[in-house]
């Protein structure tokens, strides 16, 4: 601290956001996605029929094709969790888990009929949400490293708005004609600040969303483990019911999901069956949130033996949990409309590009002076900037891409896509080591532009005649195509990029051919500055 407040909140601010910048990167690039999963899992399945409405009475025959698939399949289970079909995936997906530590099981079915769908297998959108938080790691070493990355950002974000006094008219100002650390000090600035209120409420709901799995010595103190009884008195689930100890028969689910929606308005969205071969057996029919903040589902629960309604949940929570359910509502976006939607992609995007230009300055900041060559540490930052920046976008587009081209029937087929996407990435940021710094850009930027270019290429030479809607198919590939023509343009000034554009303009004239070339600009990492202050401190002040 004894450069001062701002001197020591660059320094923070610099090496915080470097250390887990390719994790946030990751972050904000797939959790941006994912707000519009339900849209990336259509495109991935077009074998699916979209239904104009569905029915209790549907949606009753379809619970008990569930149940009856789940008896058969599943009896031995604790707990039967079925999502009904709705009218943009008109699909029964059951999961269950038979015992702790064993793997799940999953089943896609027919609504109709009770047997598999007829759909190629994958992950869909899901793998990109679920990547945006668990990192495709066990889900406790991935929310970990997340949360920790994600309060990190905290710190970032607070020591940027301290560090930068004129936060103001950074919000207006890009120099693109000076030099190429301004101009990406400028593009860091811009992103940031546009949607520094974006940034700041994302981050801190994140974090905020998994509190309980960080803390949870309050709740286990308070109910002695039992984080179920903590959530039901707080009004987020239903009283949960024990077993009896005795064998039962669970009535049929049919009429229980009649009596739910007859009870409940809104769309009925999953059963949860808890203990189905229990005296005590109990039916949770949960529907989804209203349209609102709050991240709440209203309930229904049934005696499972006797489909006598036990328990009615809706509203009512407490304020603490009302807050929490707001937290998580704020940081899904489910209640946004269509415009606000768009309005939280943008944001999510710029949130993207100011962890990428704040990592990029860091190795431009820090270029050596003509004539010596870049240490190991610079290398090892360039080649990760390069592999996580231009290689995780490539990555993305080679899981549409093997979405389209692997056999719809191939076995482990989501397994495959999800290889493609890892493979795609790690040979992306291998190769960033192997040609010079500005190459391994254009060469990274051009691969990921033509892996986008060619996903819908291959959607229309391959499941174009499986589309139910060839308007929305087009639609979704021509949103790939600007993505494709953005990384093209972005690619192609990397690769014809010289000098600042007003050292070039206010040049008398161009160096003869073989002439040595002029001392480039000092970095603004470089050289100490006055009363001692490090090159972080000067780029914080700027």
């Amino acid at each position: 601290m004894r450069n001062g407040l701002r001197q020591s909140m660059a320094w923070l601010h610099t090496w915080s956001g470097l250390v887990v910048g390719w994790v946030l990167f990751a972050v904000f690039l797939t959790g941006t996605a994912s707000y519009y999963k339900p849209e990336i899992s259509r495109w991935m399945q077009p074998e699916l029929r979209r239904e104009a409405s569905l029915g209790p009475d549907v949606l009753a025959r379809a619970a008990d094709l569930a149940v009856a698939h789940l008896q058969a399949h599943a009896a031995g289970a604790r707990t039967w969790f079925i999502t009904l079909p709705q009218p943009d995936r008109p699909l029964l997906e059951l999961f269950w888990r038979t015992r702790p530590g064993t793997p799940p099981g999953r089943a896609v079915l027919d609504p109709r009929t009770g047997e598999p769908a007829a759909l190629r297998e994958t992950k869909g959108g899901e793998f990109l949400y679920r990547f945006h938080f668990e990192l495709n790691l066990p889900p406790l070493w991935g929310r970990w490293i997340v949360g920790g990355c994600a309060m990190i950002m905290l710190v970032a974000l607070v020591s940027g708005v301290v560090t930068h006094r004129r936060i103001f008219a950074d919000f207006f100002t890009l120099r693109r004609d000076k030099s190429a650390q301004r101009g990406w000090l400028d593009a860091h600035n811009v992103t940031g600040v546009l949607a520094l209120p974006f940034h700041l409420m994302i981050t801190y709901t994140g974090v905020v969303t998994l509190a309980l799995m960080y803390m949870p010595w309050g709740v286990t103190a308070a109910y002695r483990g039992d984080a179920q009884a903590y959530f039901a008195e707080t009004g987020q689930i239903t009283q949960p019911r024990p077993p009896a100890g005795r064998p039962g028969t669970l009535a049929p689910v049919g009429p229980m999901v009649r009596q739910a929606a007859a009870t409940i308005p809104g769309p009925l969205e999953r059963l949860t069956v808890a203990n189905p071969r229990d005296a005590n057996a109990t039916v949770v029919a949960v529907f989804e949130e209203p349209h609102g903040l709050s991240h709440e589902h209203p309930q229904v629960a049934f005696d499972g033996a006797t489909g006598a309604v036990v328990e009615v949940r809706q509203g009512g929570l407490r304020p603490a949990a009302k807050t929490f359910t707001t937290m998580v509502g704020l940081h899904e976006a489910h209640f946004a409309g269509a415009a606000l939607r768009v309005l939280f992609f943008l944001c999510g995007l710029m949130g993207t590009a100011m962890v990428a230009t704040g990592l990029v300055l860091w190795t431009v900041a820090r270029l050596p002076r003509s004539g010596q060559a870049p240490g190991p540490g610079w290398r090892l930052v360039h080649g990760l900037n390069v592999g996580t920046v231009a290689g995780l976008p490539a990555a993305v587009a080679a899981y549409f891409l093997a979405n389209r081209l692997l056999p719809p029937d191939l076995a482990g087929r989501a397994e495959w896509e999800v290889w493609a996407f890892f493979s795609t990435w790690l040979a992306t940021t291998l190769a960033a080591f192997l040609p010079p710094p500005r190459q391994a850009w254009s060469g990274a930027l051009v691969l990921a532009a033509a892996l986008y270019l060619a996903v819908p290429v291959a959607d229309v030479l391959t499941a174009a005649a499986a589309w139910d809607d060839p308007a929305w198919f087009l639609g979704f590939d021509a949103a790939i195509i600007a993505l494709a023509a953005c990384l093209a343009i972005i690619a192609r000034k990397v690769a014809r990029y010289e000098a600042p554009r007003r050292a070039r303009r206010d040049a008398a004239g161009r160096p003869a051919p073989g002439a040595p070339p002029a001392a480039p600009e000092p970095a603004l990492h470089a050289a100490p500055g006055p009363r001692g202050e490090g090159a972080d401190a000067r780029l914080g002040r700027a």
